[in-house]
């Protein structure tokens, strides 16, 4: 982190809080799970089209093969990723959905150990364990033992699966390209996947009323272009379990955008667990700063003994 004059946790928590909107532009949408998704990634493309035509296509020539597949099956992750969540949210709750989905940790945790070797101490998988019991807390009340939402609470469970997949990849090419390149190679594959999906699934993309157009382009520049878009900045930095545990604060910030926007009553069950989500949370990222302060002190002692 001695590269970046910006906190890289203080960028995490303002991706958090904007991905928390997302359940919610969603919920209140009346188009198909498959066209939310399009119009999401394809507005995000539009969006981000004019700066980089302007500055950064000549990066593309840089781009190894390597990183062009990891690239793709990023993209190809992070479209069924909206596919799966959006369409968990017609079964089930903002609640139980987003407690679901951003149960990374479970993968991630897994994922860095047996790709990238990273090494966990036994207090940040304590407080991993803790984070998660009080994901789950948090919908305990909401969860209703019924077909049609137990079948929402599994696609949302998948769709958290790909998202560390997503997640995964791009913390190893996000290290050798510019943000706003690797975003741009990453949303175009997902809306181009997202387009084939639709077209397959004959969902129509037209015609819809004003406000679904409003739900669209506010979910691309709110959760995407702000919110995914720092935590694609944040894999520089920080690593993907630690952005992955960070990210179960969404679940208390869609809670509480559902009560006031959605009328959907917060239960004692989700308050502990919103409570127990933070604090848990807070131990893993302090944990992990430790570490990290302590190996880039270690390093830099290194680098001065071989100097002298």
């Amino acid at each position: 982190m001695s590269g970046t004059k910006v906190n890289p946790y203080a960028v995490l928590a303002i991706g958090v809080i904007s991905v928390s909107t997302s359940a919610i532009l969603v919920k209140v949408s009346t188009a198909p799970s498959g066209v939310i998704a399009f119009y999401r990634m394809f507005f995000s493309v539009l969006f981000m089209l004019p700066v980089f035509l302007i500055k950064y296509v000549p990066e593309l020539r840089l781009i190894t093969r390597r990183d062009w597949l990891f690239s793709i099956a990023a993209g190809v992750f992070l479209a069924f990723h909206f596919i799966l969540w959006f369409e968990s949210l017609n079964y089930t709750s903002v609640a139980s959905s987003t407690v679901l989905v951003t149960l990374q940790p479970l993968f991630a945790f897994i994922g860095t150990y047996f790709f990238f070797k990273e090494k966990f101490s036994w207090k940040a998988i304590l407080s991993g364990l803790v984070a998660v019991i009080g994901s789950v807390i948090i919908s305990w009340g909401d969860f209703k033992i019924s077909g049609s939402a137990l079948f929402g609470d599994m696609l949302a469970l998948i769709a958290c699966a790909l998202v560390t997949a997503y997640l995964m990849f791009g913390q190893s090419v996000r290290k050798r390209l510019s943000l706003v390149t690797y975003t741009f190679v990453v949303y175009s594959i997902s809306s181009i996947t997202l387009f084939i999906y639709v077209l397959i699934r004959q969902e129509p993309l037209v015609p819809y009323g004003t406000s679904d157009w409003v739900y669209f382009i506010l979910l691309a520049l709110i959760p995407n272009l702000l919110g995914h878009t720092l935590f694609n900045w944040s894999l520089k930095w920080l690593s993907t379990s630690t952005i992955s545990m960070a990210i179960l604060f969404e679940p208390v910030g869609a809670a509480i955008l559902a009560y006031y926007l959605l009328q959907e009553a917060v239960v004692w069950t989700q308050a502990l667990g919103g409570a127990i989500v933070i604090g848990g949370v807070s131990l893993f990222l302090l944990d992990e700063r430790r570490i990290r302060l302590k190996e880039m002190k270690k390093n830099m002692i290194g680098e001065v003994k071989d100097g002298s």
